[in-house]
C-alpha cells in the first residue's frame, strides 16, 4: 500500500493563534518550525506565544462568557452546536488523522480508525450527555423549599500532552463546552497542528467568538502564565507527573480547580491459568501500542512463573520482528517517536536498565527504516527481563516502548508487586478464574482495571488516576461534574 499524503496545505492558517474567533500572529510575530518525527523536515511554522497573547485570549474567553451567549443557551441549543463540530470532524476525517500521523509519528492505521473517530464520538456523546444534566429539588425541615443548579464554572484552561494530541484535546474541550464553559487550550509545542485545525472547524460551525481559544508556543513559559492568570477558573492538564505536581502548586494562589491526568507504569499480570495466545497478543498490545507513549503502557509486565519463560520467548520474537515504519503507510503499526527529546529520554533507559542488572532480550536502540531519512526518530521495540520492580525501569515512567519483564509466584505476590507503585493509572488481568479477577481488580489501586484484554476505552467510560497518576476522571457523565458547580437556592414559604 503506498503512503498518504496530505492533499493540501496542513492548515489554513499557519503560523498564527485562534483567538477571539480570529487568526492573529503572536504579539511579537514570532514562529518556530513544527517539525515531523517521521523525516525531521519542517511541516508548518507555528505561532509562539507570550504572556501579552496568553492574557487576550483568557481576556476573549471571558468576554464570551460573562457577556456572550454561550452559557446562556440551553443545553440542547449547546448540544446542536457541539453535534456540527462532531459532523465536521467525520467529514475531515482522512485528513485530521494524516495531520496527527505526520506531527507526531502515530501511524496512520490508528489515527484514522481510533483516534479521529473518537475525537467526534466525544462532541457527540457530550452533546448528548448535558441534555441530561440537572439539579434537583429537596426538602428541608422547617417547610421551605430547596432545589440545587448546576452552573458551569467559567473559563477552563486545558493544557494537553503531545502522546495524543487529538483525543487528549477533546476528552477536555467536549465536556467543558457541553457544560457552558468557554475554553482556552494550550497544545503540546510538539504536536500542535490538530489542535489548530480542530479550532479551524469550530469557526467553520459558527461557534460563537471567543468559545474556544487556541494558544501555542512554549511549554513551560505559556503554561505558567495560563496557570498563574487570576482570568481562568480551571486547569485540565494530561502530562507528566512532575509538571501535573507544578500545575497544582502555582493553581493553589488563585484557588483555581484542577484536574489531573498523570502519568503511569501499569501492571499487566498474566496468571498461569490465562489463554496464553490472548495474553500474548494483549501484552504486547498493551505495551507497543502508539510506540508506548501512552500513560496506561503496560510496561510491567508481571508474569507467573510456570508461564513466564514461555510468553518471554513468545513476545521476544514478536518484538524482534515487529519493525518500525513510515506511519503515512497504512500498513505500518509502529511509527517513530515524537519529538528528540523523547527519544533521548528513551535510549538513556537503556543504559540505566543495562547497569542495574535487567537483561535486554532484543531492541534497546534506534534504527532507521530502508529508504527513510536518518532523522527520522525510530526507536525499536524492547525487552528486558530478570527485572526486579525496585529497580528504575519498573518504578519510573518512561514512556516508550519497553517493556520490563518480573515474574512473580502468587496471587497476594502479583497484587503486592503491582501496587509497589508511586502510579496507579491503569493495569491488566489475564485470568480464566472468574473469581481471582473479581478479586485481584479490587485490591489493585488504579482507576482503571482491564480484564482479559487492554487499552479499551470509551466516552461513556470514565478514564483517571489513583495515586501520583492524578486525580478526576475524563469520560463518562463524571467529567461533567469536574466543569461545573453546584449552586444551592432556598425558597422562603413563610
Amino acid at each position: 500500500m503506498t503512503k498518504r499524503e496530505l492533499s493540501g496545505p496542513p492548515l489554513a492558517n499557519p503560523g498564527k493563534l485562534f483567538i477571539g474567533g480570529r487568526w492573529v500572529p503572536a504579539r511579537d510575530g514570532r514562529t518556530e518550525p513544527d517539525v515531523s518525527p517521521v523525516d525531521g523536515r519542517e511541516i508548518v511554522p507555528v505561532a509562539q506565544a507570550a504572556a501579552a497573547d496568553a492574557d487576550a485570549a483568557v481576556a476573549a474567553a471571558r468576554t464570551a462568557y460573562e457577556e456572550g451567549p454561550w452559557s446562556r443557551l440551553s443545553a440542547q441549543e449547546r448540544a446542536l452546536r457541539l453535534n456540527r463540530v462532531g459532523e465536521l470532524i467525520e467529514r475531515d476525517l482522512e485528513e485530521i488523522a494524516l495531520l496527527e500521523t505526520v506531527d507526531m509519528g502515530k501511524p496512520f492505521a490508528f489515527s484514522s480508525t481510533v483516534d479521529a473517530p473518537m475525537a467526534a464520538q466525544l462532541m457527540h456523546y457530550y452533546a448528548g450527555a448535558v441534555t441530561r444534566v440537572d439539579g434537583s429539588s429537596r426538602a428541608p425541615a422547617g417547610g421551605q423549599l430547596a432545589y440545587t443548579l448546576r452552573e458551569p464554572l467559567g473559563v477552563v484552561c486545558a493544557i494537553t500532552p503531545f502522546n495524543f494530541p487529538l483525543l487528549l484535546s477533546m476528552t477536555k474541550i467536549a465536556p467543558a463546552l457541553a457544560a457552558g464553559n468557554t475554553v482556552v487550550h494550550k497544545p503540546s509545542p510538539a504536536t500542535p497542528l490538530t489542535a489548530l485545525k480542530i479550532a479551524e472547524l469550530f469557526q467553520e460551525a459558527e461557534i460563537p467568538d471567543g468559545v474556544l481559544n487556541v494558544v501555542t508556543g512554549p511549554g513551560v513559559e505559556l503554561g505558567e502564565t495560563l496557570t498563574d492568570h487570576p482570568g481562568i477558573d480551571k486547569i485540565a492538564f494530561t502530562g507528566s507527573t512532575v509538571v501535573g505536581q507544578s500545575i497544582i502548586r502555582r493553581a493553589a494562589g488563585t484557588l483555581k480547580k484542577v484536574t489531573m491526568e498523570l502519568g503511569g507504569k501499569s501492571a499487566n499480570i498474566v496468571f498461569a491459568d490465562a489463554d496464553l495466545d490472548a495474553a500474548e497478543e494483549l501484552a504486547f498490545f498493551g505495551i507497543y501500542y502508539n510506540k508506548g507513549e501512552i500513560c496506561t503502557a503496560g510496561s510491567r509486565l508481571l508474569l507467573q512463573r510456570p508461564i513466564h519463560d514461555e510468553l518471554v520467548e513468545r513476545l521476544v520474537r514478536r518484538a524482534a520482528a515487529l519493525k518500525p515504519g513510515d506511519p503515512r503507510d497504512p500498513a505500518t503499526l509502529f511509527g517513530p517517536l515524537a519529538h528528540r527529546g523523547q527519544f533521548d529520554k528513551v535510549s538513556s533507559y537503556i543504559e540505566i536498565g543495562e547497569k542495574e542488572g535487567a537483561v535486554l532480550r532484543t531492541g534497546g536502540t534506534g534504527w532507521t527504516p530502508e529508504g527513510a531519512s536518518s532523522e527520522g526518530l525510530y526507536f525499536l521495540p524492547t525487552v528486558f527481563t530478570g527485572v526486579d520492580n525496585g529497580m528504575r525501569i519498573a518504578q519510573e515512567e518512561i514512556f516508550g516502548p519497553v517493556l520490563s519483564v518480573i515474574p512473580f509466584d502468587t496471587e497476594e505476590d502479583a497484587v503486592r508487586i503491582a501496587n509497589d507503585s508511586a502510579y496507579g493509572l491503569a493495569a491488566g488481568v489475564h485470568t480464566k478464574d472468574l473469581r481471582r479477577a473479581h478479586r485481584v481488580a479490587s485490591q489493585i489501586k488504579a482507576g482503571t482495571v482491564w480484564v482479559n484484554c487492554y487499552n479499551q476505552y470509551d466516552p461513556a467510560v470514565p478514564y483517571g488516576g489513583y495515586k501520583a497518576s492524578g486525580f478526576g476522571r475524563e469520560c463518562g457523565p463524571e467529567s461533567l461534574e469536574s466543569y461545573t458547580q453546584t449552586k444551592s437556592v432556598w425558597i422562603g414559604m413563610d
